[in-house]
């Protein structure tokens, strides 16, 4: 098991014991929420502001929210009782050796493995960050609504390229989103009082059965891949081909040659697709690690020490 820093010399002691709950972590969250859980791994990893370091784990408190509590991941954003549990178990049997930044790291690479067959390798020895704070949420996670040179240059901050975007984007293949996200999509895009001309007109009809129009006080969730729900394929880039991608930013990959082709190829080629992913969630899980003496292990995932 490879290890961000040599001060986790004790870490491969227990590492398949955290691979074993990790596991079952994955197991028993995928039996019921569609993803939700692998999303906390995908978004910690993907666009945490203080990077890979369980910061979106953080419970607010007096006087500073933290990015649990942000409109883009609450009520949406769930799984934390479940990290919670593997945190607990593990700091009974080893206790201050395994952070939480590790746990969700894990969590997601077997969420992928059991929900889509993928396997990469994780590097362990991450630290726990000390800071979370839900004024950053919106400066890094991509929108809805974003185009492809957004959604490039917000990846690009991260020093993740266009093709690890495209590829990564294919998480989209599993897990729900709010309503509220997709209505000015179905009901009044871009003013027009119409749906988007780009989402194919049955699928729009589809979706209006689903969701209220922009305002109201009902906001029920869509799933984003109504092929495949509960598996990690290519099929969302297949839906993206047929018009039917759910979130614009999804849609808008279609919108220009470049990722249009690897669009094309993903759905394509569903091997390599899923080598890519693996090889990109690697990527994304070395973003703005701490190691050594930075941060910390806490003793619970949702307080520092």
């Amino acid at each position: 098991m490879a290890l961000y820093s040599s001060s986790h010399g004790r870490f491969p002691m227990v590492g398949s014991l955290a691979v074993l709950l990790c596991l079952l972590v994955a197991l028993a969250s995928l039996g019921s929420s569609h993803g939700q859980e692998l999303r906390v791994g995908y978004y910690e990893l993907r666009v945490g502001y203080y990077g890979c370091d369980a910061s979106l784990l953080l419970d607010s408190t007096a006087g500073r929210p933290a990015e649990k509590d942000s409109p883009v991941n609450n009520p949406s954003l769930g799984g934390f009782d479940v990290i919670d549990e593997a945190k607990s178990i593990l700091e009974s049997r080893c206790p201050g050796v395994v952070s939480c930044a590790d746990i969700v790291a894990f969590a997601a690479r077997d969420s992928v493995q059991i929900a889509g067959g993928i396997s990469y390798l994780v590097p362990a020895g991450r630290r726990d960050g000390l800071v979370s704070s839900k004024n950053e949420v919106d400066a890094n996670i991509p929108k809805a609504n974003f185009s492809v040179e957004q959604l490039q240059a917000n990846f690009a901050r991260k020093g993740l390229s266009l093709e690890d975007m495209v590829t990564l984007s294919g998480a989209h293949t599993i897990g729900d989103c709010h309503c509220s996200a997709v209505s000015d999509r179905l009901y009044n895009f871009n003013s027009t009082n119409a749906p988007d001309p780009s989402m194919d007109p049955k699928y729009a009809l589809f979706l209006k059965s689903k969701c209220p129009a922009p305002g109201s006080s009902h906001d029920p969730v869509v799933l984003l891949d109504e092929v495949t729900p509960n598996k990690i394929d290519n099929q969302y880039y297949e839906n993206l081909k047929n018009q039917r991608g759910l979130l614009s930013s999804d849609q808008a990959l279609m919108n220009r040659d470049d990722t249009a082709t690897m669009v094309q190829k993903n759905a394509l080629f569903g091997l390599v697709w899923q080598a890519n992913f693996g090889d990109a969630m690697v990527r994304m899980g070395k973003i703005e690690v701490l190691t050594g003496s930075q941060g910390q292990i806490r003793k619970s995932c949702r307080v520092v020490n």
